[in-house]
C-alpha cells in the first residue's frame, strides 16, 4: 500500500459480487467527492484483466487509492469482488477510478463468466479510459490475453451503445527483455483482428476501430522484484492521467459526456441494460484449458531446446567457421524437440494445439536464425576468397580480363548456391538471397579494384614509354632551338603518340570497357603525351636565358668550322655579335610559346624586329601601331594556356641577356687591340737583319751613333726610352751591353 495521504479516496463497492448496483452508495460517493459542480470536467478511469494480475496495486500506486491488495504470503485468490469506485488523489481534473473483478477466478467456476462479460461492458460503456492489465508472457496468448471477452464486449457494445470514444491503455505487467517496440505492434494487430473478425450491426458495418476506441501501450517491471523500478515508471505513468480529457490527453477526443449531476443515474441505467441483455458468451472451458497447458508445454520445450547441448554445439561451431551439414543437423535438433511437443499435447483440443506448436516452432526459428545467417556469412566470405584465388591465377596465366571474371564469378555463384541448399532448415523457408546479392556486389566490387589497378598499371606503362620516347627528344630539338624546332616536335609527338596507341589498345581489349570508358582512355593518353611536351616545354622557358648565354658564347667564339676564334684584328666584332645575338633570340622565340596546334603567330619577327633590330616591322607599320608590342601580358595569336613567356618577360629577359654578354664582347674586342698594338712595338725589319748579320753589340753600338743629334722618331717606331723593351722584343739577355743595368746600355 502506497503512504496513506491526508485526503480520502473514498473507496466504494458500485456493484457487489451477485451484481447487484448500490444506487445509495454511489449517491454518497458523488456527493462526498463534490462531483456535482464538476459539470463535464471529470474523468473515470476503469481497470479489466485477470485475477490476482496487481490490478488493484497498480491503481494504488497509480491513483493514491486504497483499494484492498491480495496478500501474497497467503496464496493467490479473489480479493476485489463486484465493481469498487474511489476517486484519485491529487489529480486533476476529478478523476473517478473504477476497479472491476478479475477475470478467469476459480471462485466462480468454469462456466459463470456471465459477470466478467458484463463488468467488462460496464466499464468499456461508462470509463473514458480503461487499463487492460495483462502479464507479459500472455502476449500472444487467445484467453489469458482477454481476447474472446474483448471479442464480445465490441460486438454488444455497437448493438447496444452509441460509439463514445473510449482509451484503451493495455499496461504490460512483469515486462521481460523484449523490447516494448516489439511487443506493442503484436498486441495492436491482435486488437485490430479482433475488432475486423466481430459481427457488427449495419449501422456500424464499416466502422473503423478508431471511431470506438483510441489503443495505447505501457509497460511495467514486476512489483516483487523490481519494487523502485515499478514505482518510478508508475509514477510516470500517473503524469498522463493529469488533464486527461484536455486536448491531446489520453481521453482528449472523448465524446457523448454525462454531466456531473446525472452521473449517478446514467450508471444504473447502463448496468440495467447491460443485465439485461443474455448474448454474452465466452469460449468453452476446455479451450482455455487447451490454450494455458500447450503453451505451457511450447515454453517448457522452447526452454530445454535453448540448453540442450546438440544445439549448443552446432551454435558453437557455426560462429567459428562454416559448419558441414547445417541444415540437416538443425532441421533433426527441431524435429526432436516437436515430436515431444505433439506427445505431450495429443489429448488436448487440436486447434488450439495446432496454433500453439506453431507458435513454439515460431519461437525456435528466431532462436536459431542468427545461427543460420552465420552459416551464410561464412559461406559468403569463403566464396569471395576463393572467386580472387581463381581470378588471380587465370590473369596469370594470360587469360583476357572480362572473360576470366565471368568464368571465376559463375562458378563462385554455384559452389554458393550448393552451400545455401545444405544450410537450408526443413522447417523454414528462410530467404539467402540477400546474402547471395551481396555476394553479388563483393565480387564486382573486388573486380571492378582489380580491373582499375591493371589499367591504371597499364596506363603508367605506356605512360613511361611515352615519356622515354619524347623527354631526351624533345629536349635536345629545344638545345638547338632552330626555326623548324616546333615542327620536328610536333612530327615526334605524333609519331610517338601513334606507337603507344596502336599497342595500347589491343591492350586494352581484353577488358571489354564500354566505348565512351575506351575512348576517354585513348584520348587521356594522348593528352598524357601532349603534356609531356608541355612540362619539357615549360622547363626549357624556365632555364632560357642559360641556353641563350650558351648559344651566344658558342657561335661568338667559335667560327663556321666551330674552331675557337683567335681575335688577330681582322674579325667583325660588330658582325659576329649580331649573329649570335640572333641565334640567341631564336631560343627565345622558340620557348615564348607552346605551338603544338600549328597555328602561325608573329612572336619570332617582333622580337627580332623589336629587340635586335630596333624596329617596328611593316606589318605592324600597315596597321598604324605605334605602341610597343612587347609592353604586354600577351600574345595576340596566342592563349594564355600556351603561353610560357609573355612579351613583357621576354623583353625582360632580353635586357639581363645583353647585361650579362655584353663583357664577353668588350673582351674580344680588348683582345683584338692587344693584339694590334703588340704588333706595332716589333723593331724595323733593318734592324733585325742588322742584329742577326752584325751581333747584338754592333747593333748597338750602330744604334747609339745613328741616334746621335736625330730625331728620336726616325725610325718611324714609338720613342726608344732603353733598350730593354728590345731586350724583350728580341729575346736577348739582359748584360746585352756588357752591364747588369739596362739604363747603361
Amino acid at each position: 500500500m502506497p503512504v496513506k495521504r491526508e485526503e480520502d479516496s473514498c473507496s466504494t463497492q458500485l456493484i457487489d459480487g451477485n451484481g447487484e448496483f448500490n444506487a445509495k452508495g454511489l449517491d454518497n460517493f458523488t456527493s462526498t467527492v463534490k462531483l456535482t459542480r464538476c459539470g463535464l470536467s471529470y474523468a473515470v478511469v476503469a481497470i479489466m484483466g485477470p485475477q490476482s494480475s496487481g490490478k488493484s496495486t497498480l491503481l494504488n500506486h497509480l491513483f493514491y487509492t486504497n483499494f484492498r491488495e491480495m496478500d501474497a504470503f497467503r496464496g493467490r485468490s479473489q480479493t476485489t469482488k463486484g465493481i469498487w469506485i474511489a476517486k484519485a488523489i491529487g489529480i486533476e481534473p476529478l478523476t473517478i477510478v473504477m476497479d472491476l473483478e478479475g477475470t478467469d477466478g476459480r471462485e466462480r467456476g468454469e462456466d459463470d463468466t456471465t459477470f466478467e462479460k458484463q463488468s467488462a461492458l460496464f466499464a468499456l460503456a461508462v470509463a473514458d479510459v480503461v487499463l487492460i492489465n495483462m502479464w507479459c508472457h500472455d502476449i500472444g496468448r487467445e484467453q489469458a490475453a482477454n481476447k474472446p471477452l474483448l471479442k464480445t464486449v465490441f460486438q454488444v457494445m455497437m448493438r447496444l451503445f452509441s460509439p463514445r470514444k473510449t482509451t484503451l491503455l493495455f499496461v504490460i505487467r512483469d515486462k521481460t527483455k523484449t523490447p516494448l517496440e516489439y511487443l506493442e505492434p503484436i498486441l495492436r494487430e491482435d486488437i485490430q483482428k479482433i475488432w475486423d473478425g466481430v459481427r457488427k450491426p449495419q449501422a456500424h458495418k464499416d466502422t473503423p476501430l478508431s471511431e470506438f476506441f483510441n489503443v495505447e501501450v505501457t509497460a511495467l517491471p514486476s512489483y516483487e522484484e523490481k519494487e523502485e523500478q515499478f514505482k518510478n515508471q508508475v509514477a510516470q505513468l500517473r503524469q498522463q492521467f493529469f488533464h486527461s480529457i484536455s486536448p491531446g490527453g489520453l481521453a482528449g477526443d472523448r465524446r457523448g459526456v454525462v454531466p456531473a449531476s446525472g452521473f449517478s443515474y446514467s450508471a444504473q441505467q447502463i448496468w440495467k441494460v447491460i443485465k439485461e441483455n443474455k448474448d454474452l458468451d465466452l469460449p468453452a472451458h476446455k479451450v482455455m484449458v487447451a490454450t494455458v497447458r500447450c503453451e505451457e508445454i511450447a515454453n517448457e520445450k522452447f526452454g530445454s531446446l535453448m540448453i540442450n547441448e546438440d544445439w549448443r554445439a552446432l551454435e558453437h561451431e557455426v560462429h567459428e567457421d562454416a559448419v558441414r551439414n547445417f541444415g540437416r543437423r538443425l532441421s533433426s535438433i527441431l524435429d526432436d524437440f516437436l515430436s515431444e511437443y505433439d506427445a505431450e499435447s495429443v489429448f488436448f483440443e487440436e486447434n488450439v494445439r495446432s496454433l500453439k506448436r506453431q507458435q513454439f516452432l515460431s519461437k525456435a526459428l528466431q532462436l536459431v536464425h542468427p545461427a543460420f545467417i552465420s552459416q551464410l556469412g561464412h559461406l559468403r566470405d569463403k566464396s569471395l576468397e576463393a572467386f580472387k584465388t581463381q581470378l588471380e591465377q587465370s590473369l596469370r596465366r594470360g587469360e583476357a580480363f572480362a572473360a576470366s571474371v565471368r568464368k571465376c564469378a559463375d562458378s563462385t555463384i554455384i559452389e554458393f548456391d550448393k552451400g545455401c541448399s545444405d544450410a537450408a532448415v526443413r522447417h523454414a523457408n528462410w530467404d539467402a538471397s540477400k546474402v547471395r546479392d551481396k555476394l553479388h556486389r563483393d565480387i564486382e566490387a573486388h573486380a571492378s579494384s582489380v580491373r582499375n589497378d591493371k589499367l591504371s598499371n597499364l596506363k603508367a606503362t605506356y605512360e613511361k614509354q611515352i615519356t622515354a620516347a619524347l623527354a631526351e627528344p624533345i629536349e635536345s630539338l629545344f638545345e638547338v632551338g632552330g626555326s623548324d624546332t616546333w615542327a620536328s616536335i610536333r612530327k615526334l609527338l605524333k609519331r610517338e603518340t601513334d606507337v603507344a596507341i596502336s599497342c595500347f589498345s589491343p591492350a586494352l581489349s581484353g577488358f571489354e570497357l564500354d566505348q565512351d570508358t575506351f575512348d576517354r582512355m585513348m584520348q587521356n593518353l594522348k593528352d598524357y603525351a601532349r603534356s609531356v611536351v608541355e612540362k619539357k616545354a615549360r622547363e626549357e622557358a624556365g632555364k632560357v636565358l642559360m641556353r641563350m648565354k650558351d648559344r651566344f658564347n658558342t657561335v661568338f667564339s667559335h667560327d663556321s668550322d666551330s674552331m675557337p676564334r683567335l681575335w688577330t684584328g681582322k674579325e667583325d666584332i660588330k658582325s659576329i655579335t649580331k649573329e649570335s645575338r640572333s641565334e640567341s633570340l631564336k631560343l627565345l622565340s622558340v620557348v615564348a610559346a607552346i605551338r603544338l596546334d600549328e597555328k602561325p603567330d608573329r612572336i619570332e619577327s617582333i622580337l627580332f624586329s623589336r629587340l635586335l633590330e630596333g624596329t617596328f616591322s611593316i606589318r605592324d607599320r600597315d596597321r598604324g601601331d605605334s605602341g610597343d608590342p612587347l609592353a604586354s601580358s600577351s600574345w595576340e595569336e596566342v592563349s594564355r594556356e600556351n603561353t610560357l613567356l609573355t612579351p613583357v618577360q621576354c623583353k625582360s629577359l632580353w635586357r639581363q641577356f645583353m647585361a650579362e654578354t655584353e663583357y664577353t664582347v668588350t673582351q674580344a674586342i680588348s683582345a683584338q687591340e692587344a693584339y694590334r698594338q703588340s704588333n706595332n712595338l716589333l723593331p724595323p725589319a733593318w734592324a733585325i737583319m742588322a742584329m742577326i748579320i752584325l751581333g747584338f753589340n754592333e747593333f748597338m753600338l750602330l744604334l747609339r751613333e745613328s741616334s746621335v743629334g736625330t730625331n728620336e722618331h726616325s725610325w718611324g717606331v714609338p720613342k726608344w726610352h732603353s733598350c730593354w723593351t728590345y731586350f724583350h722584343l728580341i729575346k736577348v739577355p739582359p748584360n746585352c751591353c756588357g752591364s747588369s743595368s739596362t739604363t747603361s746600355c
